[in-house]
């Protein structure tokens, strides 16, 4: 099935519907790939389907029965200027929610949603998932659900001794700028656990992709 276009359509999608294809998804399937067959998936779902003669929707046939390879990682993280590059990323390694925090440091501020939501559509097409992660409305630092969080530590690249990772499924990656001082004393107090990334500073969107790889592993 490696040369069949994979497209998603809804996560309502069932076998029998008849969904319509934007002009864009149309012409891709017709012009570009010259087929008529396609698999669409939505909702940990992956089915078979096809064209209907008009070549502008596309007929859901039977479920392929392939579970979904996506995994139950919630990702929270700070809006930077490269959040195409990690909402691409994280979607690729299987996350199923992403939260944007705004935290003391946060930089940026005009980010546009819907652009992201069309990346992570296009990351899921191409990583083989059969879903499309939620993106979240942005949400405040002091919101977080901190007793059950795993967060990138900084501060072990300059020696801190960390606790190993336990099964908490979601995980904090913080700003450009670090989390500031303020930040780090609410993650403690609260018993977050703060992960090691090595022992040097990344990028915010590399320090995402290492950190959802550790609590995975």
């Amino acid at each position: 099935m490696k040369n069949i276009p994979r497209i998603f359509v809804s996560n309502d999608a069932k076998s029998g519907m008849i969904i319509p294809l934007s002009r864009e998804t149309s012409h891709y399937l017709t012009h570009v790939m010259r087929t008529n067959h396609a698999i669409v998936f939505g909702g940990g779902h992956e089915f078979d389907a096809t064209l209907d003669s008009s070549g502008k929707n596309i007929i859901v046939g039977n479920d392929t029965g392939r579970s979904d390879p996506s995994g139950n990682i919630t990702l929270y993280f700070s809006p930077i200027k490269r959040t195409d590059d990690l909402i691409n990323m994280v979607t690729q390694m299987g996350v199923s929610k992403i939260v944007p925090v705004i935290t003391e440091r946060t930089n940026t501020s005009h980010i546009n949603w819907e652009r992201m939501k069309k990346i992570a559509i296009e990351a899921s097409e191409q990583s083989n998932r059969n879903s499309v992660p939620e993106i979240t409305a942005p949400i405040k630092f002091s919101d977080l659900d901190m007793p059950n969080l795993v967060f990138a530590d900084e501060r072990a690249a300059y020696g801190k001794q960390l606790q190993k990772i336990t099964k908490i499924k979601s995980i904090l990656v913080g700003p450009e700028g670090g989390f500031s001082d303020s930040e780090f004393a609410m993650l403690d107090s609260a018993g977050a656990i703060g992960i090691s990334l090595g022992s040097t500073i990344l990028r915010a969107e590399l320090a995402a992709a290492i950190a959802i790889s550790k609590i995975t592993q």
